[in-house]
C-alpha cells in the first residue's frame, strides 16, 4: 500500500514520503493527529518485520528509574494481568527479536516476527504494557525489578511464611544475629555492570563533558543510588515520560500496513490519548507533569579527573573525551566515525600505534559514542603503565597535530570509507535489519522531529566524503574536533586497596542502627508477601488473555538454500548458493589433527597476529591500509567441530575467515593468501602489544561475561573438545599467556620461530578445505587469482592428542562484584540421545523454572539451560548475587521437570517459539557458517529437517522423559564459577578456590 504526503488514514496525517535505497524501500512518516505520537514506516519486502515503540526518558539522578521501569512495565499490564507477559511471549511466540533497552536518554521496546498475525500480537502485548502497567497497583514489581531489603538467612520469609518470619525476624532481632540485606534485579545487573572499570570511566567522562545536561548521570543506575528511588517517584516518571506524546513508533517490513494503522488507533491511540489528556498533569511538588529536558551543554574543559576505583591495579584506565558537535550534524558525525577508524582503528593505524610505542599502557582504543544529542569521541588507553595518565593527552596532540600538518595518508582514510561502505551493504546488524534501522533512526529522530530518516542515509554522505579527501577536510576535522576542541575531558580511573562494595554495608549498617524490632518484622513480611507473589501462579483466567499461536500456525520450513562439494575442484571445495548483496565470502578451513596438544596455544597467538604483521611484500601499516579498503573482514582463528555420537572425534580447523565486495575478489584470494605464506614473524615488539591486548580482554570477559567463561570452562571438564578449547582460549590459554608476557623479551625469539613453523606446517592445500559463497563468476576470479597455496604439509608424525577430561570444580575470583556460576556434564554418558524435544526442554527450563528461581527470587540478571547435539548439558546464572542458592536450583530442576505437564495451549506455545527460533532468518555470513558447521559436524539438511520434526511432535511426556538425564548430569557434580571474592568465599560448596588474576 502506497501513501502519499496530507494523506489522512485511520487517524495518521502523512507528513513525508521518500524512496530510500539504503533499505531498497519507501519511508513515510506520519503524525497521530489526535495523541500527538510520531511514526516511522520503512517499507520493503523483507519478510522478517518489526514494531517498535521509544519514548525519550533523560534522566534526572543516578536511581536508574528509567532502567527499573523498562524492566518492570513488562510484568503484567491491564489487559494482560499475568505476572510475567514478557516471558509468556519468549515461550509461545515466533518473535526473531524481543526485548527492552535503556538508552542514556530513550527507552526502547522493538519486537519483530516473520508471522504477520504475531507481529500483532507482540505490539498488542508491548503497547498495553508501556501504556497501562500493572506497577500501579503492584508495588512488588518495582521492589523485585528495582531494589528491597531482605533479611538474610530468613528462610520462612523467603518461603512466603509471614507469621513464622515475623516470629523469626524478632528472635534474630533479639539475639542480634538479623542481617539486612539488599536485592533486586537491575540493582544487581549494575553491580556487576559497574564492576567493569571500562563502564566506569565511559561514566566518568560523560559526567565530565555534560556537568548541566541529562547525560552526567548513569540512566542504568549506580548501586549507590537505586535504593535512593521511592516508590512514588517510580511511579510519577512513568506518569511524565510514558507519554504518547513523548513516543516514536516504528514499523519495518512488508507487513498489512492499513491494518496496522487501524490497530495502533484504535486500539491505543485514540483511547489512551483521552485518559492521559484527562490525567491532572500535576507531578508530586505541583509542577507540570512533562518529561525532562534534555539540552545541550555548553562547551567545558574538565581536565585532569581521578576517579578512585576498588579493583585490581591491571584495570588502570585513562580517557579523553571530545563533544564533537549537534546530532543534526549527520555527515560531519559520519566523518569523524570513519576518521576514528582511520586513525585509531588498528594497531598500525597512526594514532594508536603512537600510544603503544610510547609505552603508555597495554592498550588503546578509539570509538565514536553516538546516538546522543551532543555524539563525542573516546580515546582511551587499558592496562595503564605508571605516569601513563599524565603522558597521554600530549601524546594524543603531538600525533594529531601532525596528521593535521599534511601527515594523514589519504589511502588509510580512503580504506576506512570503503569498510564503512561495505558494513552498510552487508547489514550484518546482529539483530533483524528493522530492530536496527529503528535504532538508528532515533540517533537524529529524537532531537529533531524533522530528521526521522537522516541516519538512515549514507549514499550522499559516502559521495560527498570520497570527494572531501583531497580538499583538505579530515585535516580540518582533526583540529576542530580534536586540536581546537573547547569541549572535552580527561579523566583516569585510579586502582586502589579496598572493597568497591563498602558503600552498601555502611548503607545497610545505618538502616539497621535505626531499625526497631517492628522494622525488622515489617522487612520481613513485605519479604513474604514478595515471595508469595513470585510463588502464585497466574489464573487460567489472566492467562487465557494472552495471544497465542497454535502448533496449526507453523508453517513449512524455509527452503534451505543449496550447498555442497564442487566436483574436481583445485581444493577441497564447499559451494553456498545464498544471496549476498554483491558480497563474496571465502573460509578456507586448514586441519589442525597434525599440531600437538602442547602447541596448541601458539595455534591461538597465530590467530591473533596474522595480519597484524608485516610480510615480504608490505609493512604492517600498508598491509593494514589494504586490508581496510579492499576486503569486508578477515580474521584469523581455530575451532573444533564434534561429532554428535562420539566425544572423542574432533574435527579441529584453523580458519580463515575473508569477505569483500565482488569487485574486490582478486584481492579476497590475494591478500589472504599473502598473509598466510610471507607473514614475517622477527616483530616481536608488535607480537608483545597484541598479545598484551588479549590478556586485558580476557580479563575483563572474565568479569563482564563470566558465564561464557564458566560453561567453557566447564565443559573442559568432561569434554575433549572443552579440553582442546581451553588450551585454544579459555583459562588455560589465559594461564600460559601470562607465563609468556611475564618473560617474552627472553623468549621472543622463541615464538618468532614457533610461529613460523606453525605457518609452514599449517598453510597446506592437503589440510584445506575452502567455503565460497558468491557468484559463479566471482568464484571464477577467485581461482584464477590462487584459492590453491601451492605446497602440501611435510610429515612429521606429530598428531593432536588431547588428555582426558578431569572434573576439577573451580571457582575463579576476578574483580567483580557479582558470580556467574555453571553446572553440567555430557548427555551422552548416560546414553540420553539428542532430538529436537532438548530444545524445547531448554526453552521450558529457562523461561519458567530458572527464570522465576534465579533471577525473578535470586535476583540474578539471568539463567538459563542449554543443550547442544553434541551432548553438553549445562546451567548457567549471570550477574547473580548468590551462588550456593543458585546450585541448589540447578538440583532441583530435574525434579521440576519431571512433574512438567503444562496446560495444552502452554506446551503449544513452547513448541511454537521453539521452531521458531530454529527458523529465524539468518543473514549470509551466519548462514554459511552454520552450513559449514553442519558440514564438518557430519550433519545433513535432512538431519536439520527431522529435528524440526521432533520438536513439533513434542509434548509434555517427551519432555518429562528427559528429567532423569538432568538428574544424572547434575548428580556427576561438576561446577565452574567465575566471581567476587565474597561470593565465592562464603560458599559452602566445596569448590577449589583460585584467585585467578593474581595466582
Amino acid at each position: 500500500m502506497d501513501l502519499a504526503p496530507e494523506q489522512k488514514l485511520h487517524g495518521f496525517t502523512v507528513r513525508t514520503r521518500e524512496e530510500l535505497p539504503e533499505i531498497d524501500g519507501t519511508v513515510y512518516v506520519l503524525d497521530h493527529d489526535k495523541s500527538g505520537a510520531q511514526l516511522l514506516y520503512l517499507r520493503n519486502d523483507d519478510n522478517n518485520k518489526a514494531f517498535s515503540i521509544a519514548f525519550k526518558t533523560p534522566p534526572a539522578d543516578d536511581t536508574g528509574v528509567f532502567h527499573i521501569l523498562e524492566h518492570s512495565v513488562l510484568c503484567g499490564s491491564d489487559k494482560f494481568p499475568v505476572k510475567e507477559p514478557f516471558v509468556d511471549l519468549l515461550k509461545s511466540s515466533m518473535q526473531t527479536f524481543l526485548n527492552a533497552m535503556t538508552f542514556p536518554d530513550k527507552t526502547m521496546y522493538p519486537v519483530a516476527s516473520t508471522n504477520d498475525q504475531d507481529l500483532l500480537n507482540l505490539a498488542d502485548v508491548y503497547l498495553d504494557a508501556v501504556l497501562h502497567p500493572a506497577i500501579y497497583r503492584k508495588r512488588a514489581i518495582f521492589e523485585q525489578e528495582g531494589w528491597h531489603y531482605e533479611l538474610g538467612g530468613d528462610t520462612e520469609a523467603e518461603a512466603g511464611d509471614s507469621v513464622a518470619g515475623d516470629a523469626v525476624a524478632a528472635t534474630e532481632t533479639a539475639d542480634g544475629s538479623a542481617r539486612l540485606v539488599l536485592n533486586g534485579v537491575v540493582y544487581n545487573e549494575m553491580k556487576g555492570a559497574l564492576s567493569d572499570p571500562n563502564s566506569v570511566l565511559y561514566d566518568e567522562l560523560q559526567a565530565a563533558l555534560f556537568p548541566d545536561t541529562a547525560y552526567r548521570f548513569e540512566s542504568g543506575g549506580t548501586p549507590r543510588a537505586i535504593p535512593d528511588l521511592t516508590y512514588e517517584q517510580f511511579l510519577e516518571e512513568h506518569r511524565r515520560h510514558y507519554r504518547l506524546d513523548n513516543s516514536y513508533l516504528t514499523l519495518y517490513g512488508d507487513l498489512d500496513l492499513d491494518g496496522m494503522l487501524a490497530f495502533l488507533d484504535e486500539r491505543y491511540l485514540s483511547p489512551v490519548a483521552d485518559e492521559q489528556a484527562a490525567a491532572t498533569g500535576i507531578g508530586a511538588e505541583g509542577a507540570p507533569l512533562g518529561p525532562h529536558e534534555l539540552r545541550e551543554q555548553a562547551p567545558v574543559r574538565a581536565l585532569g579527573v581521578k576517579r578512585n576505583m576498588a579493583t585490581a591495579p591491571e584495570n588502570a584506565c585513562a580517557g579523553l573525551g571530545y563533544v564533537i558537535g549537534n546530532a543534526c550534524e549527520r555527515t560531519r558525525m559520519t566523518a569523524v566515525d570513519i576518521l576514528i577508524d582511520a586513525i585509531a582503528g588498528s594497531n598500525e593505524a597512526p594514532l594508536k600505534r603512537a600510544l603503544l610505542d610510547a609505552g603508555l599502557a597495554a592498550d588503546a582504543t578509539a570509538f565514536f559514542a553516538d546516538s546522543l544529542l551532543q555524539p563525542f569521541a573516546v580515546i582511551q588507553l587499558r592496562g595503564l603503565e605508571e605516569g601513563g595518565a599524565e603522558r597521554f593527552r600530549p601524546v594524543v596532540e603531538e600525533t594529531l597535530r601532525k596528521l593535521a600538518d599534511g601527515g594523514l595518508d589519504r589511502t588509510l582514510v580512503e580504506a576506512s570509507l570503503s569498510r564503512a561502505e561495505f558494513v552498510m551493504r552487508e547489514r550484518e546488524y546482529g539483530m533483524p535489519d528493522g530492530v536496527a534501522l529503528a535504532m538508528s533512526s532515533l540517533a537524529g529522530w529524537l532531537y529533531d522531529d524533522d530528521a526521522a530518516t537522516s541516519y538512515l542515509k549514507y549514499e550522499d554522505d559516502f559521495a560527498f566524503l570520497r570527494k572531501a579527501l583531497d580538499e583538505g577536510y579530515f585535516e580540518r576535522l582533526i583540529r576542530e574536533v580534536f586540536l581546537d576542541s573547547d569541549h572535552m575531558a580527561e579523566v583516569e580511573i585510579v586502582p586502589v586497596d579496598g572493597d568497591e562494595d563498602a558503600y552498601e554495608e555502611e548503607r545497610l549498617a545505618a538502616v539497621e542502627a535505626a531499625m526497631t524490632p517492628e522494622d525488622y518484622v515489617r522487612v520481613a513480611d513485605e519479604e513474604a508477601a514478595l515471595r508469595r507473589l513470585q510463588e502464585e501462579p497466574d489464573s487460567p483466567e489472566a492467562l487465557a488473555v494472552l495471544p497465542r499461536l497454535s502448533v496449526a500456525d507453523i508453517k513449512d520450513a524455509p527452503e534451505e538454500p543449496a550447498y555442497g562439494p564442487v566436483e574436481d575442484a583445485s581444493v577441497p571445495t564447499l559451494r553456498h548458493d545464498v544471496p549476498t548483496r554483491g558480497i563474496a565470502y571465502a573460509y578456507r578451513y586448514f586441519d589442525l589433527d597434525r599440531v600437538a596438544f602442547d602447541e596448541l596455544p601458539y595455534v591461538a597467538v597465530l590467530g591473533l597476529v596474522l595480519g597484524k604483521l608485516g610480510t615480504a611484500r608490505h609493512t604492517a601499516s600498508e598491509l593494514d591500509t589494504l586490508v581496510n579498503g579492499k576486503l569486508g573482514n578477515l580474521t584469523f582463528f581455530a575451532e573444533i567441530y564434534e561429532s554428535e555420537t562420539d566425544p572423542a572425534a574432533l574435527a579441529p580447523k584453523f580458519v580463515v575467515s575473508s569477505s569483500a565486495l565482488t569487485e574486490n575478489v582478486r584481492e579476497l584470494a590475494e591478500l589472504p593468501r599473502e598473509i598466510m605464506l610471507e607473514t614475517d614473524f622477527s616483530d616481536t615488539g608488535k607480537i608483545k602489544d597484541v598479545l598484551q591486548q588479549r590478556r586485558i580482554g580476557m580479563e575483563q570477559g572474565f568479569a563482564n561475561a563470566g558465564h561464557a567463561s564458566a560453561m567453557a570452562h566447564l565443559a573442559s571438564y568432561y569434554l575433549p573438545a572443552g579440553v582442546v578449547r581451553e588450551q585454544l582460549g579459555g583459562v588455560g590459554f589465559y594461564r600460559f599467556l601470562k607465563q609468556l608476557l611475564a618473560s617474552f623479551d627472553e623468549r621472543a625469539e622463541e615464538v618468532s620461530a614457533r610461529l613460523a613453523d606453525l605457518a609452514a606446517r599449517l598453510f597446506a592445500d592437503d589440510a584445506l578445505t575452502l567455503s565460497f559463497t558468491g557468484t559463479d563468476d566471482d568464484y571464477e576470479r577467485f581461482l584464477a587469482a590462487g584459492a590453491a597455496l601451492g605446497r602440501t604439509r611435510p610429515e612429521d608424525g606429530v598428531r593432536l592428542i588431547a588428555p582426558d577430561p578431569v572434573a576439577l570444580n573451580e571457582a575463579f575470583i576476578v574483580p567483580t562484584d557479582v558470580c556467574y556460576a555453571a553446572q553440567g556434564f555430557d548427555r551422552r554418558a548416560f546414553d540420553a540421545g539428542y532430538t529436537g524435544a532438548w530444545q524445547v526442554a531448554a526453552r521450558a527450563l529457562s523461561y519458567d523454572y530458572l527464570w522465576n528461581e534465579v533471577r525473578v527470587k535470586g535476583g540474578a540478571y539471568g539463567a538459563g539451560f542449554q543443550t547442544a547435539r553434541t551432548g553438553n548439558l549445562r546451567f548457567y546464572s549471570y550477574r547473580d548475587p548468590h551462588l550456593d542458592d543458585t546450585l541448589a536450583r540447578f538440583a532441583r530442576a530435574s525434579e521440576w521437570l519431571a512433574k512438567f505437564d503444562p496446560a495444552a495451549e502452554a506446551m503449544e506455545g513452547y513448541v511454537v517459539s521453539t521452531v521458531a527460533g530454529f527458523d529465524t532468518p539468518l543473514k549470509a555470513r551466519a548462514l554459511v557458517r552454520r552450513q559449514d558447521g553442519d558440514f564438518f559436524g557430519g550433519r545433513t539438511p535432512e538431519s536439520r529437517a527431522a529435528t524440526r520434526a521432533q520438536m513439533i511432535d513434542a509434548d509434555a511426556a517427551a519432555l518429562r522423559a528427559l528429567a532423569g538425564p538432568i538428574a544424572e548430569a547434575v548428580a556427576m557434580d561438576a561446577v565452574c564459577v567465575f566471581g567476587s571474592k565474597d561470593i565465592i568465599e562464603a560458599s559452602d560448596a566445596g569448590l577449589a578456590v583460585i584467585d585467578l588474576l593474581n595466582e
